[in-house]
């Protein structure tokens, strides 16, 4: 079964995303926490959480991808962002489990000058303060693209931040393809060399979700700008292929192109009928 929809407005809550992914074609959806600038997440409504699940059970839906908010740099320079960052995946995770066994993704970050290994350290340190034994949330790691001083911008990097982190087995890894295409991963000619290059590197197992996007630039540009899906220089046949490959065909799909729902609604159509 294709899992797929779009990043959608989490500001009238689950029911409402549910009803609208639904209405678009959907069976799963990301949202973020909170403000995507960040600040202090809405009180959650245990009514409309309960009225979600109920939805999501008939629907069949897959996994959700919630998304941390942007302004979250876990390996910050400044202490006071580090704080930032280390309390809002906190209480993220902590009503995450109201919607239990769902994906929680986040940019590991920028390192703003102190080189990738500081970064990745910082990461995993605030990784291994928040991570609990008993969470139901798999905590994913974004591709990203390379621009600036990002962290995570090879399958190293990604590797990196996980051998630091103690309860490795609550972490995953969302593909954004876009970034990884302006990271110079060449999934349009070489998906497979660069899925064995993932599975080499980081293990397939830990793919749990795909960000599918299409890029308005060249391989590996590091520039990070999505498109509609088949109108930039990944294209449709190789967006097709991914939702298609056996290694990625299960696990869900969210569409974060500049789109608005009846966009999405269209895209999610036509992948629809692309898929095998």
């Amino acid at each position: 079964m294709l899992y797929i929809g779009n990043h959608t407005s989490s500001s009238k809550g689950y029911l409402a995303m549910g009803r609208q992914t639904l209405k678009n074609g959907g069976n799963t959806f990301a949202f973020f926490t909170r403000n995507p600038r960040g600040g202090k997440a809405k009180d959650l409504n245990p009514s409309d959480i309960q009225e979600f699940l109920a939805l999501e059970a008939d629907n069949n839906f897959g996994r959700l991808v919630a998304h941390a908010p942007y302004t979250m740099n876990c390996c910050a320079a400044k202490e006071d962002l580090r704080d930032f960052a280390r309390e809002t995946m906190a209480d993220d995770l902590r009503r995450m489990e109201f919607t239990p066994g769902n994906y929680y993704n986040f940019h590991p970050g920028s390192h703003v000058g102190q080189g990738v290994e500081t970064g990745t350290a910082k990461i995993a340190e605030i990784l291994n303060q928040v991570l609990r034994e008993d969470q139901t949330t798999t905590v994913l790691l974004e591709t990203m693209a390379g621009k600036g001083s990002e962290v995570g911008r090879s399958f190293e990097e990604l590797k990196s931040i996980i051998d630091q982190v103690e309860r490795e087995e609550k972490l995953g890894i969302c593909l954004d393809t876009c970034h990884v295409w302006d990271a110079g991963y060449d999934i349009v000619n070489n998906l497979d060399g660069v899925l064995a290059e993932f599975d080499r590197i980081l293990g397939l197992d830990r793919l749990k979700a795909v960000h599918l996007n299409d890029s308005m630039n060249d391989l590996g540009s590091h520039k990070d700008r999505h498109e509609k899906i088949g109108m930039g220089k990944i294209g449709l046949e190789a967006l097709v292929r991914v939702i298609n490959h056996p290694a990625l065909r299960n696990l869900p799909f969210i569409l974060e192109t500049p789109n608005d729902d009846e966009g999405w609604a269209k895209e999610i159509a036509l992948l629809r009928s692309r898929y095998q």
